[in-house]
């Protein structure tokens, strides 16, 4: 056991935990609400992506795919989903696990989160960041400082943890 608590693995496993909840719900809805989509990066050569052979020859490393309109046969389990999604008027069955997932981003709310390691793959990885997640929302405080985790990205803004500890 280590001396120290591994927050940024318990947070990937959480996050990832609230992308299987989401894709549950919008299975069960058979459709997303609203203007939700959601923009899922993954990466092509992860164990147990199963991608047709033309689709892993254009994205050889990682592959961002588009769930909105149309999708259809998305089936969500413990580690990874599968759904059929429509390249060019031809279906393609995707099977992608959590762990392949780089970012998994819904921009009608300007939500994401990002991936920075790959984590549980073996284990407790203590070389995941603290914050390995980024979490979008133009509507957060407009801190002006130069502290790169706090500085607006664009039209949004990088959320920090540290807004969220008590003051010592």
């Amino acid at each position: 056991m280590t001396d120290t608590i591994p927050y940024g693995h318990m947070m990937h496993r959480a996050m990832r935990r609230l992308m299987r909840e989401l894709l549950e719900e919008i299975a069960s809805l058979g459709k997303l609400p609203g203007d939700h989509h959601f923009f899922i990066t993954f990466d092509t050569n992860h164990a147990g992506v199963d991608i047709a052979p033309w689709l892993r020859k254009r994205y050889p490393e990682e592959m961002t795919v588009v769930m909105q309109h149309w999708f259809d046969h998305l089936t969500v389990l413990e580690d990874h989903f599968s759904v059929t999604l429509n390249f060019g008027d031809q279906p393609e069955p995707l099977v992608i696990p959590f762990l392949a997932i780089k970012t998994f981003v819904d921009p009608s709310v300007e939500f994401g989160l990002r991936f920075d390691d790959e984590d549980g793959l073996n284990g407790m990885d203590d070389n995941i960041p603290e914050s390995p997640m980024v979490v979008v929302d133009s509507e957060t405080s407009k801190d002006t400082t130069e502290d790169p985790v706090n500085k607006p990205k664009g039209d949004a803004e990088v959320v920090s943890l540290d807004a969220f500890r008590k003051p010592t």
